[in-house]
């Protein structure tokens, strides 16, 4: 199973940090490339401990619809959405936020696994592994441009 840390130095609050991680509509700008809105559950504003989310985006010129679910919550260090429904076998994202004095270093832990089996895993060698980890550096880009405005 496929699976990636990044680190992120921001230079901002952690209480900023950890809420602009939850906040739908600060994800969906940051994911305007593939056109990803939230249709169901919480669709503004902040998610929640328990909280839900579907999503609908389109990746590689398909349309998706993802939901998950905030499964762990330790506000302002640590939360833990995972996929409920949609595309994947396994979808499992930590974000953890660390006070560095003047930074934040937020580290996203990222697992998943394709569906389909074989076929599923050579997908992931092939086009995934790199997909999502460029698209989590993308979005980490776009909320260190925010916090630091």
């Amino acid at each position: 199973m496929p699976r990636f840390e990044l680190r992120t130095r921001i230079a901002a609050p952690i209480d900023r940090c950890f809420a602009l991680n939850l906040s739908i509509d600060a994800h969906t700008d940051s994911m305007a490339g593939s056109k990803e809105r939230a249709i169901a559950g919480v669709t503004h504003g902040e998610i929640g401990p328990g909280e839900r989310v579907t999503w609908r985006a389109r990746h590689f010129g398909i349309p998706f619809r993802l939901t998950s679910e905030i499964t762990a919550f330790e506000r302002p260090v640590r939360f833990v959405d995972e996929q409920v429904s949609g595309p994947f076998a396994r979808w499992w994202h930590e974000h953890e936020f660390s006070d560095q004095g003047t930074e934040t270093l937020m580290i996203d832990r990222i697992e998943f696994r394709a569906p389909f089996g074989v076929l599923g895993r050579l997908v992931e060698k092939l086009v995934l592994e790199r997909y999502m980890e460029r698209l989590i550096r993308c979005r980490n880009a776009w909320l260190r441009a925010e916090l630091e405005r």
